[in-house]
């Protein structure tokens, strides 16, 4: 149904510019049962009939339509068995080292449907060697935009260019993860030996990807040390505003609690003297937040979540795992971690 002719063929039916379709076979309109059934109802809605000039039917009688439905069945199956075929030949070929078409990496042309190197491989091993020198992608990024050096640029069949651009960091992970310059053919995530030649030689590319793993390593320890604030995202104030997560440490301590967007990019000047209601939408979203969370998840002896708010500022609401008989008067309330 998502075909651009058959789209337009659709449009013209709406506009009442086609009284009837002819085809060769049923299947050159739809190989799929259920998007000829969506095609019929539009035909018959606008009163336009239908055609095959190599298959005899009456679509007016029970019979008719029993027939059509069997050849459309059949289109199906063959369209099924067609995409099997394919992908069993294209994952053979692969298994096997082949090239099987698609835009060469950086540092590789098509010749003859094979990668050949080509001028560009300095660019690649320069890319892995600064990175392990470098050990940061973003260090690489700044380095490579200094000198100049750009992605891949590349004519597509309809004559647009595209790709020259200074490389992203996504650019620059993919380049140090393709196990195509390792002269190997990867499919489904397994990689095959490649009939073309290497660009990056074994110890440069162990090198860098032990830089990677180690890199990975650290920003997961990182993240696992952060205590995440679980309520980011679900809060307003009472005008509307984000609330974003903040925190405080006494006694070693540390207080996790939420601030309106606005009061952090003014100057804060005023202090608050004890706490009172905050506003109804502000507690509507604290409610509809706690309700989905665990009471492991808080870490907290009480599992009631309320929004407050500190006097004289209505657009400071702080969150506090408190109920009404531990609500203290004469502090800031906030949400221990």
């Amino acid at each position: 149904m998502d075909r651009p002719g058959l789209q337009r063929l659709l449009a013209d039916i709406a506009a009442g510019r086609v009284n009837t379709i002819v085809v060769y076979k049923i299947d050159r309109l739809t190989r799929s049962l259920a998007d000829f059934a969506k095609i019929v109802e539009v035909l018959d809605a606008r009163g336009v009939s239908f055609v095959s000039v190599t298959q005899q039917f009456n679509t007016t009688t029970s019979m008719g339509r029993l027939t059509l439905n069997v050849l459309l069945s059949f289109a199906q199956f063959e369209r099924a068995v067609i995409g099997e075929r394919i992908r069993d030949k294209i994952a053979g070929s692969k298994k096997k080292g082949m090239w099987m078409g698609g835009i060469p990496p950086l540092g590789y042309g098509v010749r003859d449907r094979k990668l050949v190197i080509v001028d560009s491989e300095e660019t690649v091993r320069a890319i892995f060697r600064r990175y392990a020198e470098l050990g940061s992608v973003r260090l690489l990024k700044d380095e490579l935009e200094a000198r100049g050096i750009n992605s891949k640029s590349w004519t597509s069949a309809s004559g647009r260019c595209i790709g020259g651009k200074p490389f992203s960091r996504g650019a620059l992970y993919q380049v140090l993860q393709n196990r195509t310059y390792r002269g190997e053919i990867v499919h489904k995530g397994q990689p095959h030996p490649g009939e073309h030649p290497p660009i990056i030689d074994q110890p440069l590319w162990d090198a860098v990807h032990a830089q990677l793993a180690s890199n990975r390593a650290e920003r997961k320890s990182v993240t696992r040390a952060c205590q995440p604030s679980l309520l980011t995202g679900m809060l307003l104030d009472g005008d509307g505003n984000r609330m974003t997560p903040s925190y405080a440490v006494k006694n070693g301590t540390r207080y996790r609690y939420y601030v309106s967007r606005p009061r952090i990019t003014n100057n804060q000047t005023e202090q608050s003297a004890g706490p009172t209601r905050g506003s109804s939408r502000g507690v509507q979203f604290a409610a509809g937040a706690a309700r989905g969370l665990r009471a492991k998840d808080t870490k907290v002896g009480c599992a009631c979540l309320k929004v407050i708010t500190m006097a004289g500022s209505p657009a400071r609401p702080r969150i506090g795992p408190l109920c009404n008989g531990c609500w203290p008067t004469s502090r800031r309330v906030a949400h221990p971690r």
